[in-house]
């Protein structure tokens, strides 16, 4: 895992810091985290570390493409290791849970808009809301619908 953490840094022309392999780690290890969750994992795995190197981390480690960012509304961002395919996520809006869902259409319907108004495209992001199986089983009727949003509950994420 280290040795594929530190080839993959090299081969888009990082710098291997222990902050960046540790926040590779904690991506893996805990898909869909926050920042904030991931500070605490890298904590774990390198002792002593700002919060402030962890973001900074993060920032080169998605715009480098090693790790994804997404932002569901309404919800701080989150962080997975799922790059370069074309995959989309289920959100529960009881618990926060984040579920990876491949895409029903494959890789290029995605990217075609009905006017696409001269942009080109290289990215589609498509969220679906509802409730996880867990907390449909667990609760009442959900009675807060599309603006209700995910209350950040739990975040329990799964893979």
């Amino acid at each position: 895992m280290v040795q594929d953490a530190e080839r993959k840094l090299r081969e888009r022309g990082l710098r291997v810091t222990a902050q960046r392999l540790a926040v590779l780690g904690a991506v893996s290890v805990r898909p869909h985290a926050t920042a904030d969750e991931l500070v605490d994992d890298v904590r774990s795995r390198i002792g002593s570390v700002s919060r402030q190197a962890v973001f900074d981390a993060l920032v080169v480690l998605s715009e480098s493409g090693l790790v994804r960012r997404i932002q569901p509304a309404r919800s701080a961002a989150r962080y997975e290791d799922r790059v370069g395919d074309n995959h989309h996520h289920l959100i529960c809006r009881v618990c926060g849970g984040v579920v990876d869902v491949d895409c029903a259409v494959g890789d290029v319907p995605c990217l075609t808009a009905a006017d696409d108004a001269g942009f080109e495209i290289d990215e589609a992001e498509v969220v679906f809301w509802g409730r996880c199986p867990e907390c449909v089983a667990a609760s009442q009727p959900f009675r807060g619908g599309r603006d209700g949003g995910p209350p950040g509950g739990r975040g329990a994420d799964q893979r």
